[in-house]
């Protein structure tokens, strides 16, 4: 499966992520999808960076699966990957795991806006050329 710019995150369930029941709350998981999103381009183009350019990701709709609960005192293992660019739109997909099971599946998608107009841009010409790189990579080497 082709999985451009995969990212594997471990992921500490906190005290205060769980409810009476000890498992973890459904919000929580969008927490940690913001966790994996901000981990994600580190290596390719940093936030730091993307704001220095006048850019910023804005998030315009994210579906999740809730598979399983998991609970406190879980290991629990979070991989995102870009898994679509377009011109304008990026989706990124996340599965969420405990132990060989998926707990949790998502699909976000945005687009990048200028700081300044706050209307959106093209993807950023440095992530575009970097997600065709290892799709073709991966491509290749299947």
């Amino acid at each position: 499966m082709n999985r451009p710019f995969l990212l594997k995150l471990p992921i500490k369930v906190k005290t205060y992520d769980i409810d009476f029941a000890s498992i973890v709350h459904n919000a929580v998981y969008i927490r940690w999808l913001e966790d994996l999103r901000s981990e994600l381009l580190v290596d390719v183009y940093p936030i730091e960076s993307m704001f220095a350019d006048g850019l910023s990701p804005i998030l315009t709709r994210t579906e999740i699966e809730y598979r399983l609960p998991v609970y406190f005192g879980n290991d629990v293992l979070g991989y995102m990957w870009v898994s679509d660019l377009s011109r304008v739109r990026w989706t990124v997909e996340a599965e969420i795991y405990v132990g060989d099971k998926i707990v949790a599946w998502s699909r976000q998608q945005g687009y990048f806006t200028d700081l300044e107009t706050m209307r959106p841009v093209r993807i950023p010409e440095l992530l575009r050329r970097r997600w065709q790189e290892e799709r073709e990579i991966k491509t290749n080497s299947q």
